[in-house]
Parts: C-alpha cells; sequence; structure tokens
C-alpha cells in the first residue's frame, strides 16, 4: 500500500480522518485530462445525442456527499426528461411500490422519467464521462466509493460513514465491478471498506481497466 498522509477535518459533530493520497491525485489529474482530451469527438457526439433527444441541457449537475461529507455537484449527461424531479413526485405519490422501491434502492429500475438515449447511457454509464471535470476540480477521483446522495449515507454505511467519506469518491470502483446494482448493501459495504484498506495506484489501474468490459456488457446496471 502506498504510504498516506492524514489531516483532522473538524466539523460540528465530530472528526473525521481525512485521507490524502499525493500519488494517487497526480495519477487522478493525469488520467482525467487524457480522457477529456483524447474523448473529446466521444463527448461531442454524446452531448450532440442528448441534445436532439429530449428538450433540456446537456448536462445535469447531481448533490452528492463528498470526502469528509461536504456536499459536492457531480455532472452527468442528462438521461431524463425535463423536470425530472417534479414528475418524480407525482410518481411516488400516485405509485405506493414505487415509493417503496425509491425508499430502498434511491432509483426506480424501470423509471418512466429516462429518455431512450438516456437508457443507453445509464446502461454502458456514459452518462457519467463528464465526471472526469469533477475529478480535476478535486471533488472526485477516478476510482473509489461510489458517491451518495445525503439519505444514503446513514442507511447504507451506518457506523462506517466517517470510513467511507474519508476519502474522495469515484467515478468507478470495485462496486462498480463487483455487481453494482445486483449487490446487497452489506456487500457494498464491505467492498468500499475493503477498497479503503487496500488502495494502491496498481489497484486502481486493475478496477478501471475491469471497468470497461462491465460497461459493455453492463451487468447490475439501470
Amino acid at each position: 500500500m502506498q504510504n498516506i498522509s492524514f489531516l483532522k477535518w473538524e466539523t460540528r459533530e465530530e472528526n473525521y480522518l481525512i485521507r490524502h493520497n499525493v500519488i494517487k491525485r497526480v495519477f487522478d489529474v493525469f488520467f482525467s485530462s487524457a480522457v477529456l482530451i483524447l474523448g473529446s469527438p466521444i463527448f461531442l457526439l454524446i452531448a450532440l445525442l442528448v441534445f436532439i433527444s429530449s428538450p433540456g441541457p446537456v448536462f445535469y449537475g447531481h448533490l452528492r456527499v463528498g470526502r469528509g461529507n461536504k456536499k459536492i455537484k457531480c455532472w452527468k449527461f442528462r438521461t431524463m426528461v425535463q423536470n425530472a424531479d417534479k414528475t418524480l413526485i407525482n410518481l411516488l405519490d400516485n405509485n405506493p411500490h414505487l415509493q417503496l422501491e425509491w425508499n430502498k434502492y434511491y432509483k426506480l429500475k424501470n423509471d418512466p422519467r429516462i429518455t431512450k438515449i438516456g437508457k443507453f447511457l445509464r446502461k454502458t454509464s456514459l452518462d457519467e464521462l463528464p465526471q472526469f471535470f469533477n475529478v480535476l476540480m478535486g471533488d472526485l477521483s477516478v476510482v473509489g466509493p461510489r458517491p451518495c446522495v445525503e439519505g444514503e449515507i446513514v442507511q447504507n454505511f451506518g457506523e462506517k460513514t466517517n470510513f467511507i467519506l474519508s476519502i474522495r469518491p469515484g467515478i468507478t470502483g470495485i462496486w462498480q465491478i463487483s455487481g453494482r446494482n445486483n449487490l446487497t448493501r452489506d456487500e457494498r459495504v464491505k467492498l468500499e471498506e475493503t477498497y479503503i484498506q487496500s488502495q494502491s495506484l496498481i489497484l486502481d489501474i486493475s478496477i478501471i481497466l475491469k471497468t470497461i468490459p462491465h460497461m459493455i456488457f453492463s451487468k447490475g446496471a439501470y
């Protein structure tokens, strides 16, 4: 495991042990820069498809919880219709079974708000490509725990919350290559915990390489 320096970050409620890995950060910057430069034609093509598929902006910023409990906005290509948040409220109010599914997973497996191109982008995780900008800004890492919405944190991580939030969330990670939504909550937490304890540059590269076939075959993605 690579050497990691530590810095305590204080809130009014408790102390977080924030993990700083210089080599990981340097790799993140160089890798993300390469993806954004070399992948620019793909970015432009996806942006065009999103633009012509339905009215609305090309990008969508979703609030998530980052390292040290910091609120961050994760950018994605828009995969839903406009006013999706208002549509969700109506859906949940009129469909109790969907409300139960949302309360458990914070997503719907057959979400009627998703556009046709959006379904493809989600299945292949191509909708998350703009998050490489988040990496450059320092909000995300290329590899790390999956970024969660605020309501998921205590429900999913419990007493492991501070440990999971001690490093930057990742665009991809051990969860994404191990079954994604097919995993139970406990399985996911164990995987994220194992990654944080074992993180290294070699492990990150291995996860990145394994992410590619998982994007193609889309197992557990929706």
